[in-house]
């Protein structure tokens, strides 16, 4: 049976892209990504705001970096990774979100009612690759 691992998120960033290169040279962008829901306990209504880490590889990171500032809304399409890694001795767990798509939402108000042309960038490596098979 065929699984599926898809992750969509609609938020603001909660910080602007942290940038970094690796050891063979290629750039990796991080940011937090904010999303809120509200929920009823005990009849009261509530609101949460998650935080979720997304992670971008190659030009999408290099996009991301010179686009992305805190309190800008985005669309975040990508795959939900865990890992785990030793820090000071501890075994530590991370759960993020490793984007094959960032579209940046800019909504402005036409005619009374909002609305949010989109500015889409998504990783096109891949398809380039199974192109050139």
């Amino acid at each position: 049976m065929k699984s599926v691992n898809k992750a969509i998120l609609v938020g603001n960033l909660a910080a602007d892209p942290e940038v970094r290169q690796t050891s063979k040279g290629v750039t990796v962008a991080t940011f937090p990504v904010a999303t809120n829901r509200d929920f009823t306990s005990n009849g009261e209504k509530k609101k949460v705001t998650d935080f979720h880490r997304v992670v971008a590889w190659g030009e999408l990171a290099e996009i991301c970096a010179k686009n992305l500032e805190k309190g800008q809304v985005v669309y975040i399409e990508g795959l939900i990774l865990n890992r785990a890694y030793e820090k000071d001795g501890e075994r530590r767990y991370v759960t993020e979100i490793r984007a094959d798509e960032v579209e940046w939402l800019k909504f402005k108000r036409s005619n009374g009612r909002w609305q949010a042309p989109i500015r889409p960038f998504h990783d096109k490596s891949e398809s380039n690759s199974e192109d050139a098979n």
